[in-house]
């Protein structure tokens, strides 16, 4: 397959496309990067340096891939974090030209905004875009639950509430919903879950919490839930084969001490997940 994907690039660490490409990659799909800013790192550290780039020139780089004839040949079109109005549209326009183009074409949002534990940490005027702009173009979209929250207006805590949420936000527009971070208040102590639901029913996957912060791995996450789904077209499978490759990907991360993703390091992980984790049908 091959993916567009819209997203940062940091030249220390993993996060957004410099977290996406590699795993994609590694499974042998083609990945054509389209960075939305240049940093040294990610600004998890408070500081950093590099440009952001203008919308304008973002656009630009669509532009010239859709110049070489290419976009017809887009099967998926990923972004994460979304840093302003201006790129907000260049991303819903690059989704409309690749689905002109190739109307089998799917597009996954992944709508970072917050988590439960530090809540909303982008601009204020980002969510309501995210969720009046850009969702209703999406096919797959790869909230935590937080943000599920935010998207649909709604508190999910339990898994019934979660699964009512995820009705309302396909009601938006996606057919397939991945909630990145499913914490219920009656799991299993040191346990953390995911959720894939899409027409032919919904399922969870549950496994151990490790106790750090990992920034990039939801970009991970979605990019390699998009590939499986999109190769396997079962969301069951998509699911299991993503927590195997993300939990072993945040072991090593976790082992190692250091703080940023151990994405080279754990490659195996994504070209042969051990599916250790039962995926469990619940609706």
């Amino acid at each position: 397959m091959k993916f567009l994907s819209v997203q940062s690039s940091v030249a220390y660490g993993h996060v957004g496309n410099s977290a996406a490409v590699f795993p994609l990659q590694r499974l042998g799909h083609e990945v054509w990067p389209v960075f939305t800013v240049v940093f040294s790192n990610h600004t998890g550290y408070g500081s950093w340096r590099g440009p952001l780039l203008p919308p304008d020139d973002v656009r630009d780089i669509v532009t010239g891939i859709e110049e070489r004839g290419a976009l017809g040949k887009v099967d998926a079109v990923l972004s994460g974090y979304l840093g302003g109005e201006g790129i907000v549209d260049v991303v819903v326009d690059a989704v409309q030209r690749v689905k002109a183009a190739n109307p089998a074409a799917t597009y996954t949002c992944d709508p970072v905004m917050g988590n439960a534990r530090s809540g909303c940490f982008v601009p204020d005027a980002i969510p309501p875009l995210i969720r009046e702009r850009v969702i209703p173009h999406a096919d797959i979209i790869s909230p935590n639950q937080f943000e599920l929250g935010f998207l649909t207006r709604t508190e999910p805590d339990t898994l019934e509430s979660t699964l009512a949420s995820v009705d309302l936000a396909r009601e938006m527009g996606p057919r397939t919903v991945l909630v990145t971070s499913v914490e219920r208040p009656d799991r299993p102590e040191g346990t953390i879950e995911m959720l894939a639901v899409d027409d032919a029913g919904a399922w969870l996957v549950q496994t151990p919490y490790l106790p750090f912060k990992a920034n990039g791995s939801g970009d991970v996450t979605s990019a390699l839930f998009t590939a499986h789904y999109r190769t396997t077209g079962s969301a069951a499978q998509a699911l299991a084969a993503t927590a195997s490759s993300v939990f072993d990907l945040l072991t090593t991360t976790y082992s190692s001490g250091e703080r940023e993703l151990q994405l080279v390091e754990s490659q195996e992980y994504y070209a042969h997940p051990r599916m250790q984790f039962e995926v469990q049908q619940v609706r």
